[in-house]
């Protein structure tokens, strides 16, 4: 009886050990190709919001982590984009955090001068039908942002026509778009100081 049992309770953990084995076996094989589909997923939104002949480093590499209240709470990631080892703009990840159903995340590409280069929103809960036009696939909404110039933080223009600014609201919700407007805006206004602290940002995955 006891030899019974030792045998099969070799025989689980040698099953055991060889299941782990092959998962581990597995999950290494595949971890790279994972890896490579993240990257390209990521540097096609970079891409919408920050024109490619604007640069020439590889911007996954010239990440830094920023706690800044013009961003939202928290830790936000911030890519300098250079020409030939200059900076010249930023991706900004960026926080709304007053959208009607929540936060709402953005990724916002800007140059030190304070034009916005391209606006996504990358995460929301927003009412379906109403405050989801933030998103590129619904509506075009997002894109009037590019190529609009933050003056000051008392920029008039910056504001939903509602509010007597240059960007429309959505019929039956201005809520959703003035969040997004005011955190782009706040991006904008903070990319313009970021030339001046880069020598003091700590990297991202230090």
């Amino acid at each position: 009886m006891l030899k019974t049992i030792r045998k099969h309770g070799i025989t689980l953990a040698l099953f055991a050990a060889g299941s782990t084995g092959l998962t581990a076996a597995i999950n290494q094989l595949t971890k790279s190709t994972i890896d490579e589909q993240a990257a390209l997923q990521q540097k096609a939104l970079f891409d919408q919001v920050l024109p490619g002949d604007r640069y020439n480093n590889n911007l996954s590499e010239s990440c830094y982590l920023v706690n800044a209240q013009a961003l939202g709470k928290g830790t936000h990631r911030v890519y300098i984009a250079r020409q030939d080892d200059r900076p010249v703009a930023a991706i900004l990840e960026a926080t709304a955090p007053d959208g009607y159903s929540g936060a709402i995340q953005l990724l916002v590409g800007v140059d030190f001068t304070g034009t916005v280069l391209g606006t996504r929103v990358t995460e929301h809960h927003e009412t379906p039908g109403l405050g989801d036009k933030i998103e590129l696939r619904l509506s075009d909404w997002i894109t009037h942002f590019s190529g609009k110039t933050i003056a000051t933080g008392n920029d008039a223009h910056w504001a939903v026509k509602k509010d007597g600014g240059d960007f429309d609201q959505f019929t039956g919700a201005t809520i959703t778009p003035r969040a997004v407007v005011n955190a782009v805006k706040r991006a904008g206004l903070y990319a313009q100081t970021l030339p001046a602290q880069l020598p003091q940002l700590s990297a991202c995955g230090e």
